[in-house]
């Protein structure tokens, strides 16, 4: 356990690991030392300070993994901003809900992420931006924002560029970020991430210096990661998985962090061949293209040692092929969620591989995990299914503006309740065995169906729609609807999907459709989503015969 903020850690494995590669970008042909990160990270922090953005202020960042997204995460904790982390998948309502809750002051993007432009999308949400000074922006819907830092070379009306960030670190000096720097505490809230519940909209929750690096540090310690390793991250950074149990992991024990800037699985192979990778990150579905290549057998992955798989449930097939094919022996699995930042429990390197797939491991070090009775809230005996609980220094400080939502989720002993069905053996392994909630995870991406369901809701022809996963071979689970049309209205499944595309990210958009005229209720007038489950599966079915 480390009692310092994430800039200070920098520091201090800068000043351990100096020679050390701390990042490579193989498909960019970039590289940096630990020493040479630092500065790099400090010259930001100083650009973030010139835009007179204090402690604090909320940045989001909207990218792939780019080299200024990592340099990013860094140098904002240094400066005492609060990253924002947006889904790459954000469509306009999205992306205008979070920088409005988020209370975002600046937001730093990318031009364009595959066929998406993210300008465009800025734009339609706030039009001032075309007439506005940079920094100066007056946005009616966001009155907030005021920074918009570019990352490319076009420039654009009101805009920043990454250039601008960084020349402006010259008119703040070290002195001034070394005492914005003492100004911190591991206690400060310092990275934001949105996650959805069941009921309402995404929640901001609120990861502190200290959740992070602790959290890290103890990752680390399961994979056994040191200042040998050399870890390929493809998994996204806005993700918990990438910045917290991929950078931070590295960051603790002065690891070389590999980062892919979209996930390709022919690059990912590449990319560890080339750089003699020894860990790799990945959910089953990424792992699966992986083996999947008809190349495969083409690229040498005898490097390989460790990693993380994580996201999603991992077929006992998938991690043999992992083991054996890939050669990552010491293969983990870690559960947890962005409110424990994200780890609560892992295997260990050593465990065999069976317990490795069986079950997501034991709690980490420092961690508390129980498993209760739902309704009395009393700790139920080994073996016997209940909702996992976790408290220690890896649980958020609350969700951001929303002491609801967060009394709902840590009680007043401090255990956050995660939702997730669980048992746990004698030795402390736990078994996910479903969800309290009806949470969909698709290929590690977590769907809420209530988000969907109020976007459908406004659908001119639509009633009533529930929103339900169903057990899908490749992504784990897929999105099904169940949609009641108002009377006299007509809609097809084609029509429906042509609605949501643009405006709600790709893996919301439904996989299956059915219309109906009523849901199976209960007595209560309850509607009963597991007879709806059963109903989409029989149909299924049907359509395979």
């Amino acid at each position: 356990m480390l009692d310092v903020t994430i800039g200070k850690l920098l520091e201090k494995t800068a000043e351990e690991y100096g020679n050390n590669e701390a990042v490579v970008y193989h498909e960019l042909g970039l590289r940096y030392t630990y020493s040479e990160f630092e500065k790099v990270c400090r010259k930001a922090a100083r650009g973030f300070m010139s835009l007179e953005i204090e402690k604090g202020e909320h940045i989001a960042i909207w990218a792939s993994n780019k080299p200024e997204w990592l340099i990013s995460q860094f140098s904002t904790a240094k400066m005492g901003g609060v990253l924002v982390t947006v889904n790459t998948n954000y469509r306009t309502s999205e992306l205008e809900y979070l920088l409005h809750q988020s209370d975002a002051t600046t937001i730093i993007l990318m031009e364009q992420f595959k066929d998406h432009s993210y300008i465009d999308t800025l734009y339609e949400i706030v039009p001032e931006l075309k007439t506005a000074k940079p920094g100066k922006l007056q946005s009616e819907k966001l009155p907030k924002l005021k920074n918009i830092i570019i990352l490319g070379e076009t420039r654009y009306p009101g805009t920043f560029s990454w250039e601008d960030v960084i020349s402006g670190s010259e008119s703040v000096s070290e002195e001034m970020l070394d005492i914005r720097m003492k100004d911190l505490a591991p206690e400060d809230v310092i990275n934001m991430q949105y996650t959805s519940g069941t009921t309402g909209f995404p929640k901001g929750v609120m990861l502190t210096h200290s959740n992070l690096v602790n959290n890290g540090i103890n990752i680390a310690a399961c994979m056994k990661l040191t200042k040998n390793d050399r870890l390929c991250i493809p998994v996204p950074l806005f993700h918990c998985f990438g910045c917290s149990l991929g950078t931070m992991a590295s960051v603790t024990v002065g690891a070389t962090m590999v980062p892919i800037v979209e996930f390709n699985p022919r690059t990912v192979l590449q990319t560890v061949e080339a750089e003699k990778c020894t860990g790799l990150h990945g959910v089953p579905t990424m792992f699966i293209a992986e083996l999947n290549l008809d190349d495969f057998d083409q690229y040498d992955l005898r490097s390989l040692r460790t990693g993380i798989m994580a996201g999603s449930t991992c077929p006992i097939e998938v991690m043999k092929n992992v083991v054996d094919k890939m050669g990552i022996s010491e293969i983990t699995i870690t559960y947890g969620q962005t409110e424990s930042s994200p780890g609560i429990t892992m295997t260990r390197t050593d465990d065999p591989i069976e317990l490795r797939v069986s079950s997501v491991g034991k709690a980490l070090p420092n961690v508390e995990v129980k498993i209760i009775d739902p309704n009395s809230g009393e700790e139920v005996k080994r073996g016997r299914q209940g909702e996992l609980c976790s408290r220690g220094y890896h649980v958020m400080k609350g969700y951001y503006n929303n002491p609801e939502a967060t009394e709902q989720a840590i009680d007043s002993e401090g255990w956050l309740h995660t939702g997730d069905l669980a048992v746990m053996d004698e030795n402390g392994y736990c078994k996910i065995t479903g969800r309290l909630k009806d949470m969909i995870i698709r290929g590690g991406e977590n769907i809420y169906p209530r988000e969907i369901e109020e976007f459908l809701y406004q659908h001119p022809a639509i009633v009533d729609v529930q929103i339900l996963g169903v057990p899908d071979q490749k992504y784990g689970e897929e999105v099904a609807a169940w949609v009641i049309l108002k009377a006299g209205e007509t809609l097809t499944e084609e029509e429906l999907r042509a609605y949501c595309k643009g405006k709600i990210s790709f893996h919301k958009i439904p996989r299956y459709i059915q219309f109906t005229d009523g849901y199976p209720m209960t007595a209560s007038g309850k509607i009963q989503k597991y007879k709806l489950r059963e109903q989409t599966l029989e149909l299924l079915t049907e359509r395979t015969k």
